[in-house]
């Protein structure tokens, strides 16, 4: 599997020809964002930022979009979708966690979360966590509390997304990972992740 960062909490997911598409950028937002071809696209919040469905549909991709909670599955990947809060620009929205499995990897995306901790029932919902996406630089959720709440899951592999330079540099030094250098991409399969507890994967924002 091939994970790829286009900047906030946009990452293409690749395995083969199978690509899953995260919070794209929308095109209403301030900022720029990439544009390909999806087979599965997750939404977490309905913000510009984050709800971009028309920036994956390219050539004959035209993704399925799941935008909430729910269970799924297309081409025999399971998804799950976990209903929490978010507040931006004080205004609250419903962010959805995302759960999945590809390539017998574990993966969850914490989306827009803005809060220190989850409910009780979505934290049991959520079984063995390998690689954690955790935003570090939304409002609510300091780098050191995104830190403390995405080792609480105990994955092997800790991705930060939604980040500036100040908070970026605050959540590596939590996690004694400050000589850290960013990939352009992060090529890997299940045996490279065993053995690892809380490694954070710094991915440089693409496009």
């Amino acid at each position: 599997m091939v994970i790829t960062y286009y900047g906030k909490q946009f990452f293409k997911l690749q395995l083969g020809d199978t690509v899953i598409a995260v919070n794209p950028i929308g095109k209403d937002s301030k900022l720029s964002g990439s544009r390909f071809g999806a087979d599965v696209g997750l939404i977490s919040i309905n913000h510009p930022d984050y709800n971009g469905a028309e920036s994956i549909s390219f050539g004959e991709k035209q993704p399925l979009i799941i935008s909430g909670p729910g269970e799924y599955e297309i081409k025999e990947i399971f998804i799950k979708g976990f209903s929490g809060e978010a507040e931006l620009d004080g205004k609250k929205y419903i962010n959805t966690i995302y759960t999945l499995s590809l390539d017998n990897i574990n993966m969850c995306i914490l989306g827009a979360l803005t809060t220190k901790q989850l409910s009780p029932e979505v934290k049991e919902t959520i079984e063995e966590v390998d690689i954690l996406f955790v935003p570090v630089g939304l409002p609510g959720l300091s780098p050191r509390d995104a830190y403390n709440l995405a080792s609480s899951f105990e994955p092997k592999i800790i991705i930060p997304m939604d980040y500036d330079n100040a908070s970026l540099k605050v959540f590596l030094k939590e996690g004694g990972a400050e000589d850290t250098e960013a990939l352009e991409k992060y090529a890997v399969k299940r045996k490279d992740i065993e053995g690892k507890e809380g490694d954070i994967v710094l991915l440089k924002p693409q496009g």
